[in-house]
């Protein structure tokens, strides 16, 4: 099979990673639940379900029943297209879909049309929160801090579900999401933990030992 991305010399990530820098754990959005949570398909074939039925209970009034059945069936035909199509373009995107977390960022190669990378040092991150879904599949969202800003619709649907103002880049629908997330909380304290060693400028012409 030939892979769209062989040109990255670590799957998911643009570059190699510097020294003293791991990976935790990468994987991917399930499909069906990438349709379900942020296409919504269940509505989607709902509508359509909804349609074929009116149709039914109109026909039924004035036809036989099996006419009625051959009346709904334009119905039952678009919503399937419908919902192949969501799921297709959900299939798409979590195949193009690698979320990375390593001891010091969280890494997202998102897009299927346009492919970006995201990276999100931890230190960018205020807090998290986690979505659960019945299988254990879930979302885990981050709430950014500081002057850091993305755009809702450039990031969808990698993002957490209606935060427009405050756009929260999230883990979408991600298997064993619970140990996903006890792997981010546990990086993340540990590398904010860390004391940050920065060098002074001299202002005198002496050299001033780091902080």
């Amino acid at each position: 099979m030939h892979d769209d991305f062989n040109f990255e010399p670590i799957r998911g990530l643009p570059e190699a990673l510097p020294e003293g820098e791991y990976i935790l754990w990468q994987g991917s959005p399930v499909p069906g639940k990438l349709a379900r949570e942020a296409l919504a398909i269940r509505w989607v074939a709902g509508y359509f379900a909804l349609l074929a039925l009116w149709r039914f209970g109109m026909s039924s009034a004035e036809v036989t029943t099996a006419q009625a059945l051959g009346h709904i069936v334009p119905f039952v035909v678009i919503g399937a297209l419908a919902c192949g199509l969501l799921y297709l373009v959900a299939y798409v995107q979590a195949r193009s879909t690698v979320y990375t977390l390593t001891n010091k960022r969280v890494g997202m190669r998102i897009g299927a049309a346009l492919t970006m990378t995201l990276n999100l040092p931890y230190q960018w991150i205020g807090s998290a929160q986690l979505d659960l879904r019945s299988g254990g599949t879930g979302t885990l969202a981050f709430e950014l801090i500081g002057d850091t800003r993305l755009s809702y619709i450039l990031h969808w649907p990698h993002v957490r579900p209606w935060f427009m103002a405050r756009t929260q880049p999230a883990l979408r629908c991600i298997p064993d999401a619970e140990k996903v997330a006890r792997i981010f909380a546990e990086a993340a304290e540990t590398r904010i933990s860390q004391p940050q060693i920065s060098r002074a400028t001299p202002t005198d012409g002496t050299a001033v030992a780091a902080e």
